[in-house]
Order: C-alpha cells, then structure tokens, then sequence
C-alpha cells in the first residue's frame, strides 16, 4: 500500500497533481531556495511531514542570495529531491525587473526547460495586459511542448521594488494593483496558462538592503476579490509573499481557489539566522528544517496531504 502512494505520485503529471490539489482544495505549497543547502533540509522536512510541495528558485534568489544558479539548485534537487514529495519549479522570470530593466526572459525560461525543471513562472505583470498576454502565450508555447506548466502573474504583488512601500492599509483599501477579474478571466482563456498569481493584499518580503532582515507587514486578503477571479478563471491560483499572512486569510484563502503558496522569507529569514556570524551551515539547515515543518504542521496543517492527493490520482 505504502509503495503503491509514492508510485502514483512520482508518475503523475506536475499537472495533473495541482489539478487534484485544486479539485479538494488541498494547498502546495512552494519553497523558495535562497541558499543551495536549503535544498537538503526542505526536503528531510517533507519526508518527515509527507505534504506534496514545490522546490522553486527565481532570479532574486540567484542575484542577491546564494542560490548560484538554476543549474546548481537543479543537481542539488537531483541529489537531494524527491519525486513522491515535490517537484522543482522555476519562480519569477520577470520581463521587466524590479528596477525598470529589460530581461532576456526567453532565455532564463528555456535555461530552466532544457534542465528538466517540471513548472516555469513567466511575470509579466509590469506590462500593459495585451504584451503580459502575448509574452505568456509564448512561455506557454514552448514550454507545453516540453510537458511544462506555466504560471502567469497579473495584477501586481508589491514588495521587490526600490524605495518604501505606501503604508500597507492605504494599499490594502485602495485594492492598487489588485488582480482584475475581467482581466482575469481574459488572461487565461488567450494564454492558456496552467495557474494564475494573484494580487489580492499579497506583498512581496523586501529583498533589499537592511529592509531584506526585517519581519515583514502582516498583510490580509480581500477573499471577496479572489472569489470572483477564482469564478471566472476555473484554474490553480498562485499566492506570492505568502509569508506573514494572517491564518485565518491563508485557510479561506485555500477554500476559495488558492492551490499554491511560495513562502520565501520566513524560511531564508531562519537560515541566515542559523548561519549566523560563524556560517554554521548545519546550524542553518537545522534551523531551516524546523521552519519548514512548523509551517506545514501547525499553520497550514497539511502534514500527510500526499496520501489525499495519491489517492484521487
């Protein structure tokens, strides 16, 4: 019996779990690898708590952490993952960056396909809506060929860019930046794509300077707001920065369409505590790995969520 789970999910599709998931609102959560060490002890974590989650890196992790590269964090995971547990995705290749600049997306996204990564997130949420659709069109083109899911971001997640944040009320009630549920629903039947990022009262940890240390604001969600986009869109939702969000918004949240969650701070926040002056890489690890269990046992409580999804495959 035990063997017949760990089959099933180390068969199925990438999609074919977020759509179980989705189907019996059962979360996936998705960690980001800030630091390459942090790769064992996410995964020692999931072996010892058995939730289904995602191993992602993005750009930010590359530039400003220790992440190396994709191609490091990809033979860690060869190393270190497994399939009955997790996949690896590739977290935000964003057209235009947080500091206004151009990227050459197109190659970040097929640096990631030709190194088996299973799920690719394009972010074109800084463009206007007719270039964000033809740019993920396009990722979903040549990703799909590959059997790759695509997540798209619209709406924008604040939080990664240069200088201070309005005070976090002021941006809450004014919905700025707020994922459209027209818009919405329009992205994703022309796109194709496999999930949708949200902006719902979501923000960003900062990765900057001083600020990147600091406990980030305890934002809410307006789940009024993800009601409708989750009626219109029929697919997986993406919550960003989901560090620091009150519980209570999370577990609706979850009911409402959310499948995915990428938690990145609090966890390299425990690392680098561990690390401390001494670079204890042990002493980071240890400290990752109790992070990584304390949220999927008693803030998320999705301990075993991979024999409920095993067995609706």
């Amino acid at each position: 019996m035990e063997e017949n789970w760990r089959e099933k999910l180390e068969k199925a599709s990438l999609s074919r779990i977020m759509e179980v998931a989705y189907e019996n609102q059962v979360l996936i959560p998705a960690f980001n690898v800030a630091y390459l060490p942090m790769v064992e002890a996410i995964m020692e974590a999931l072996r010892e708590t058995e939730p289904f989650a995602l191993l992602e890196v993005s750009r930010p992790d590359i530039t400003r952490f220790g992440a190396k590269s994709f191609q490091a964090v990809k033979e860690e995971y060869e190393r270190f993952g497994d399939l009955a547990f997790s996949r690896l995705h590739q977290d935000h290749v964003p057209v235009i960056d947080e500091e206004g600049e151009k990227v050459d997306w197109k190659s970040l996204i097929e640096e990631a396909l030709s190194l088996g990564y299973h799920s690719v997130m394009i972010d074109g949420s800084r463009l206007p809506l007719d270039e964000n659709i033809r740019v993920t069109r396009e990722t979903v083109m040549i990703s799909h060929r590959r059997g790759v899911c695509v997540e798209g971001e619209l709406g924008s997640v604040l939080g990664h860019e240069k200088g201070p944040l309005p005070p976090y009320e002021e941006l809450f009630q004014s919905g700025q930046g707020f994922t459209s549920p027209e818009d919405a629903q329009r992205f994703v039947q022309e796109t194709g794509v496999d999930w949708l990022s949200v902006a719902i009262g979501n923000i960003h940890g900062a990765i900057t300077g001083a600020a990147k240390d600091q406990k980030k604001v305890e934002a809410r969600l307006n789940i009024q707001h993800l009601q409708q986009i989750a009626r219109v869109t029929g697919i997986p939702l993406v919550l960003h920065g989901g560090s620091g969000i009150k519980r209570e918004y999370v577990l609706e949240a979850i009911k409402n369409g959310i499948t995915k969650i990428n938690i990145g701070t609090e966890i390299r926040q425990a690392y680098e505590r561990g690390l401390g002056e001494n670079s204890n890489i042990e002493e980071a690890q240890k400290e990752t790995k109790e992070k990584v269990k304390e949220l999927i046992t008693s803030y998320y409580e999705i301990e075993g969520s991979v024999h409920i999804l095993s067995k609706k495959l």
